[in-house]
């Protein structure tokens, strides 16, 4: 009977694997570090490592099974803390970039590749499946690349995003097809059954997310511990990965599929912060793997060969993205920018060319060197991503910087002629179209009150027109793009900018223009409250006095609107909000029960009293302007803080800091009791 593992290693003999999983680790840091002093992107100093330690250099890692193992296990944690970020809200939102942008990107590769190597007397079967694998894009390095750029939520990175997923979707279709391009097996009844399991299995997932999810991770947090939360949420990574799976649906996409269940908790915040140290070290792997398969001597070889596959890949790949990007009237520079984030080859693509290995399928129909050669120029260009994304920003900041030099000469060639907006009066200018702006501009036009954006998002402008808006494009700290929106015939500004320098120059400009002209404001901090009134703001709001809700208010009160219409957009609102538990469904004053005070388990509730909660919330929590999982009421000065569940134990630290030793529970429903000095529950 073979010993187990664990008794190896307690005995000095250090499993078969282990000095690889070592030498990768090791050399990997090494060379991020020399990398990072060289001021390279870390995913390019992890795929150059792989290339080093690989069986086609030095050696040092021969087991490829292995690492694979933990690449897919990268791959999917990576994709599940995406998941976690996006809602089904969000997901909903790009449903047309999806299904038109990376439907239309998908197909135009694999046409154009087609009808190229067809040219060349290359078979119908090798010229699809070689379309194939050039149409699939890198989910991990791109959103790997968009996650620590924070552009996630961009229109570029959103762009990128839905094209991908229709990617893992359409890969479904591919891995059945790649059989029959081989002349083996399978139907079109086969593959209509399969893409029908893979579209119940991720409905079903989307409804498990709406009802089932939220309810369990409730119970789960409730225990308050972090061992059991942590192992949750992995399991339902893991899960439900395992489950999508099952029905031909790649891990990868089931993954992020598992992070859409959890991003409809309200401890979405939590479960991130607990599985992102589990995600860098196997997504680091994941990128070492892939730069195993790279054959530096191929590549040395023919230099030429894998410069001229690289050249085509890039001008297809941008082409293609770009125009289905364009087609959904997307501006000129997020296009370019999602076409640069996408023109790799994906790691997906290596899994494709194995099973057509397998069945007689090659690269442009080449057998001899032909899939060493795609493999290189695939690497290659994963390595070049990164540059690809930063010349994609620099392009993107050009084409907005002339979009809008264009808007602003048109602006000003037509203001004394007819201003677009000019005729507007006894309106609403509504200075940045962010969260606050949305919300607000759909309300007043829900009310026909008369109202006109102000924006410098060439993104935002799009998207407010499309939306049937009022919008001008330009820079709302100006007088003369506030002269364009009338500020001088308008009944309100108001100025939903997150930054303060940038509202103290809106309210001044607007008080030169129109001094008797009523300015409401909204600032991050209660302390610019002051500020902004000086500079001549007649109300001004603090985020953490829930803003949007109170300039709406004010808005809709300075219309007149009725009591009852204001009191419905105000819950309206609210609802969408991830604030703090309702104050009003817990009590005034906490004390200790006749039960609890003479129970025999704690020595210390003689120093307990009624008391009357200090905040609503957590009060360091709040006053950083951070969340929280659950609430404990000191019961000697009736301080309010999170619990050890929440990453800041706030309720931990005010003990610690002042000795005083019991808490309760602050969550509606529970009356229970926590002795930090007995460590009893009572």
């Amino acid at each position: 009977m073979p010993l187990p593992a664990s008794f190896l290693i307690a005995a000095g003999t250090a499993p078969v694997f282990f000095s690889e999983i070592a030498v990768l680790l090791v050399v990997s840091a090494l060379v991020a570090y020399v990398c990072h002093r060289l001021g390279i992107m870390p995913i390019v100093s992890f795929l150059i490592a792989g290339a080093l330690i690989g069986p086609h250099a030095l050696g040092v890692v021969q087991d490829e099974a292995l690492i694979e193992a933990a690449a897919e296990v990268g791959v999917i944690l990576l994709l599940f803390t995406i998941g976690i970020e996006f809602s089904l809200e969000k997901l909903a939102r790009i449903k047309r970039l999806i299904f038109i942008g990376g439907g239309l990107q998908v197909v135009l590769v694999v046409a154009i590749v087609t009808g190229l190597l067809r040219l060349f007397e290359v078979g119908w079967a090798a010229s699809i499946f070689t379309g194939f694998l050039v149409a699939l894009s890198s989910t991990a390095i791109v959103m790997k690349l968009l996650m620590d750029r924070g552009e996630t939520n961009t229109a570029g990175g959103q762009g990128a995003l839905g094209v991908l997923i229709f990617q893992d979707l359409a890969v479904v279709a591919m891995v059945l097809l790649v059989p029959m391009l081989g002349g083996e097996g399978g139907t079109s009844l086969d593959l209509a059954i399969a893409l029908g399991k893979a579209v119940g299995i991720v409905v079903l997932v989307l409804v498990v997310a709406r009802r089932v999810m939220p309810k369990v991770l409730e119970a789960v947090a409730r225990t308050c511990s972090q061992e059991i939360f942590l192992l949750t949420v992995v399991a339902i990574c893991f899960g439900t990965a395992w489950l999508t799976s099952l029905a031909g649906v790649s891990l990868s996409l089931g993954a992020f599929l598992a992070g859409l269940v959890i991003s409809e908790s309200r401890f979405s915040e939590m479960a991130f912060g607990e599985i992102l140290p589990l995600q860098i070290l196997f997504s680091a792997t994941f990128f070492v793997s892939v730069g195993l398969l790279l054959d530096l001597g191929f590549l040395i070889a023919n230099p030429l060969l894998i410069l001229a596959i690289i050249g085509g890949v890039l001008v297809l790949k941008v082409l293609t993205t770009f125009l289905s990007i364009k087609v959904l009237r997307y501006t000129t520079g997020t296009a370019a920018f999602t076409g640069l984030m996408l023109a790799q080859v994906g790691e997906f693509s290596f899994v494709l060319e194995r099973a057509g290995r397998e069945v007689g399928l090659f690269p442009a129909g080449i057998e001899n060197g032909g899939p060493q050669a795609f493999i290189a120029a695939t690497v290659v260009l994963m390595i070049a991503t990164p540059f690809l994304a930063t010349l994609g920003e620099r392009l993107r900041a050009r084409f907005a910087q002339k979009a809008k030099d264009a808007a602003t000469k048109e602006a000003m060639e037509t203001a004394d002629e007819a201003p677009a907006h000019g005729a507007i009066r006894d309106h609403v200018i509504i200075a940045g179209y962010g969260e606050a702006g949305r919300k607000i501009a759909r309300v007043l036009q829900a009310r026909d009150i008369p109202y006109c954006i102000v924006t410098l998002s060439p993104e935002g402008a799009r998207e407010a027109e499309a939306a049937g808006l009022h919008v001008i494009s330009g820079n709302y700290t100006r007088q003369h793009e506030l002269t364009l929106a009338g500020v001088r015939h308008a009944r309100l500004l108001l100025v939903a900018d997150d930054d303060l320098e940038t509202t103290l120059r809106v309210v001044r400009s607007a008080h030169v223009l129109n001094p008797g002209l009523r300015v409401m404001a909204s600032t991050r901090f209660e302390e610019e409250i002051e500020e902004l009134q000086e500079a001549g703001a007649s109300d001004a709001v603090a985020e953490e006095q829930e803003s949007i809700v109170r300039l709406l208010t004010c808005v809709l009160e300075a219309y007149d609107i009725a009591p009852e219409h204001v009191r419905n957009h105000q819950q309206a609102l609210r609802a969408h909000q991830h604030a703090a538990l309702n104050f009003a469904t817990r009590k005034s004053t906490y004390e200790l029960s006749d039960a609890q005070q003479q129970t025999s388990k704690c020595a210390h509730t003689d120093q307990t009293q009624i008391v009357t909660p200090s905040a609503f919330g957590c009060e360091e929590c709040l006053e950083m302007g951070d969340t929280w999982v659950h609430l404990r009421i000191c019961m000697t000065c009736g301080h309010v803080g999170c619990c050890d569940s929440s990453k800041n134990k706030h309720a931990t630290k005010h003990h610690h800091a002042t000795d005083h030793p019991i808490v309760m529970s602050f969550e509606p429903g529970e009356e229970w009791a926590w002795c930090y000095e007995d460590r009893t529950t009572f």
